[in-house]
């Protein structure tokens, strides 16, 4: 890979409308019961009439789980039965909801998904992003590598949306789609490239790209077609620069060692994600 001058091409892509890029992440699919918390007074709302059910108190945990067709919550010991079956807890502003013994920004919606719980974090897309890029790659690699994970995760979640729309969210949130630790995964220095790389997504054909990453690929990435049932264009197999490393994952698109030895070499972000994914180009989301 030879050094190059880029030009970077940055378009307005008006595709998707989508109220601030919103996105809906699986964190519990039809569980028994969840626990559920808040470091702000939260309202439970009725997804269906929009009317406030019950406040919940700051930094106090609170038991839900499905009960005769609804949703119920244990108030002080006793549990008090809602009359629908979907609701939406919506925290303070700027406050953070508790589930999975994790922090997440934005609002958590529970459905009783046929007398199991289903739990869907409810946030803006670049918030997202922020509990992904360090639940993807070590918060100690270079910050051309972070930058790169970030266009990469933001690329393949939104050619991804609706994907798990069976469920009622768009992913979930582990590696099988992407790893996602909230709020209390994210890092200053993970946040900071979220921030400096805001909207841009990667292009080909003007459509986003699902861009497909793996921890390393073993010196050669490998092309779709091998993997799944077709190629696609942009994904070409090309030395990964891991090198030494272990095969971990599929192993097409992006290796997220090879990103992180290529921006130690130097090559910025941008560079990187060219080298991975062939003949693209990057487009910002016009708000």
């Amino acid at each position: 890979m030879g050094k190059r001058k880029l030009i970077l091409f940055i378009l307005i892509y008006t595709l998707f409308v989508m109220p601030c890029f919103a996105i809906k992440i699986g964190l519990q699919t039809r569980v028994g019961r969840t626990y559920i918390g808040a470091s702000t007074s939260a309202d439970i709302i009725d997804a269906k009439t929009n009317k406030l059910i019950y406040t919940m108190e700051k930094m106090k945990g609170y038991e839900f789980k499905p009960h005769h067709g609804v949703l119920a919550i244990r108030i002080n010991g006793q549990l008090m039965k809602m009359k629908t079956g979907t609701i939406i807890i919506k925290p303070e502003e700027n406050g953070f909801i508790c589930v999975k013994q994790k922090w997440y920004r934005g609002n958590l919606k529970i459905i009783n998904d046929g007398g199991s719980i289903t739990v869907i974090n409810d946030l803006p897309l670049e918030s997202y992003i922020r509990g992904v890029v360090p639940s993807e790659m070590p918060s100690s690699w270079e910050h051309e590598a972070h930058k790169a994970q970030a266009i990469a995760a933001r690329s393949y979640a939104l050619a991804n949306l609706g994907k798990r729309a069976k469920d009622g969210y768009d992913l979930k949130d582990t590696p099988e789609d992407q790893a996602y630790g909230g709020a209390s995964a994210e890092t200053t220095q993970t946040n900071n490239a979220v921030d400096e790389t805001q909207n841009i997504v990667i292009v080909f054909g003007n459509k986003i790209v699902p861009a497909y990453y793996s921890a390393s690929a073993g010196g050669q990435t490998t092309t779709a077609g091998k993997v799944w049932a077709q190629d696609l264009p942009f994904l070409k197999s090309v030395p990964s620069f891991d090198d030494g490393i272990k095969k971990n994952g599929h192993g097409v698109g992006m290796s997220q060692y090879g990103a992180n030895n290529l921006a130690k070499k130097g090559y910025n972000a941008y560079q990187i994600l060219q080298y991975f994914y062939s003949d693209t180009k990057f487009g910002k989301l016009k708000e």
